[in-house]
């Protein structure tokens, strides 16, 4: 997927942060706290082409039903592209 911002992810004290980037820290205040699946998300993002193939790679490392995985990933990623931060 394509990225329209620059974010850098890290594990601060336990917790899965993204912090904006030297481009994206104007347009963006603060931090974005991830939960395990947001972050799994994050970290594949530049090797998938769309959703279906996040959905696979999700049902492959999760046990999780497909529906709710594919909800997931459509609300994480609205969130991403609300921000700017995805395409």
């Amino acid at each position: 997927m394509q990225m329209k911002k620059e974010m850098i992810f890290r594990n601060i004290a336990g917790d899965n942060v993204l912090v904006p980037g030297a481009d994206a820290t104007l347009d963006l205040n603060g931090l974005f706290v991830l939960t395990d699946t947001g972050a799994f998300i994050w970290n594949i993002l530049p090797d998938v082409k769309d959703e279906d193939e996040i959905l696979e790679k999700m049902l492959d490392e999760y046990e999780i039903d497909e529906e709710t995985a594919r909800n997931d990933i459509s609300e994480f990623l609205g969130r991403l592209r609300g921000f700017g931060i995805i395409e």
